[in-house]
């Protein structure tokens, strides 16, 4: 039997993220203030090398914080008029993978149902409140449950996300916002957004702790089969398994573990971890539309 790849066999990769976003209007306008999320979350898979954020017109003022969920925000302020608004940030980064990733539940929470340990309820509760109780998704998600016994946590899991992947279709949307879970079900279609909130909504449901995950996917060249919300910024997210922690599950892509993902903002609701939001001074009719462009790509190594 070969044995089971673990970090320590990964080696890192060198990543380059660029991020850029212009906005164009009619007329000159005033930027009022603007809030980026587009740092990665350093961590013990992901070191950050360099970063840079260059913004047109120059800001009067920018300023860095962490926010609640201890995610990197930059908060730009202007007093300069334009009739374009350009945020270009470039990261290069050393994200390690592991291939084929078994995790270590602890012997309580290895089949479900389990319960959390009490020490851990009280920082859990925000990530296990639903604020989307509809019906259609509680019938949805029961139908992965066995009707009577246990089964396996990670099976579950691996099967709601591939369940996703395999039967709702994906589709880019323009316009802001997410879809609520029940019209991603009726549509049976939406963005990557969409399918993180649908599966995290699910898994709260049935008393599983997550939270919605904003940042990046890599597309290797040679990936036999097409990745799915390459060329923009990408969602996912996270469900806290004792003993694991915090694992990753992209429904979009039917991914499990940080394969190709960059971790870039943690929050308990979409609204909470958006890449790029900000205002302006002047007519509405003035904002003529955005452009975004990601670019992800790897260093070869010598």
């Amino acid at each position: 039997m070969l044995p089971v790849p673990s970090q320590a066999d990964a080696l890192p990769s060198v990543l380059t993220v660029r991020h850029v976003t212009t906005y164009r209007y009619a007329s000159p306008v005033r930027p009022g203030e603007h809030r980026m999320m587009l740092r990665p979350r350093e961590s013990h898979d992901l070191r950050l090398i360099r970063a840079r954020l260059t913004i047109s017109p120059q800001p009067a003022q920018l300023r860095w914080v962490h926010d609640v969920f201890d995610n990197s925000v930059a908060v730009a302020t202007f007093n300069d008029q334009a009739t374009e608004l350009a945020f270009d940030s470039e990261v290069r980064l050393e994200h390690t993978e592991v291939p084929l990733p078994e995790y270590t539940l602890d012997a309580a929470a290895q089949h479900f149902p389990f319960t959390y340990p009490c020490d851990d309820m009280p920082d859990l509760l925000r990530a296990l409140h639903r604020r989307h109780p509809e019906p259609d998704l509680d019938l949805w998600v029961k139908a992965f449950l066995p009707r009577s016994g246990r089964t396996g946590t990670m099976a579950l899991l691996r099967t709601i996300t591939a369940e996703i992947r395999e039967t709702f279709r994906y589709s880019r949307r323009l316009e802001r916002g997410v879809q609520a879970p029940t019209e991603t079900l009726s549509r049976r279609s939406g963005t990557c957004r969409d399918f993180a909130l649908l599966m995290m909504e699910a898994v709260r449901t049935i008393g599983l702790a997550a939270r919605f995950v904003s940042g990046y996917i890599f597309v290797p060249g040679f990936e036999p089969d097409p990745i799915l919300g390459g060329g923009a910024t990408h969602a996912w997210l996270q469900v806290y398994l004792p003993g694991a922690g915090w694992v990753d599950f992209d429904p979009t892509n039917s991914i499990v573990g940080n394969r190709n993902l960059i971790r870039v903002a943690v929050a308990w609701d979409p609204a909470q971890a958006l890449p790029l939001w900000g205002s302006y001074f002047g007519f509405g009719s003035a904002f003529l539309g955005m452009d975004v462009s990601v670019c992800v790509r790897e260093e070869r190594q010598r």
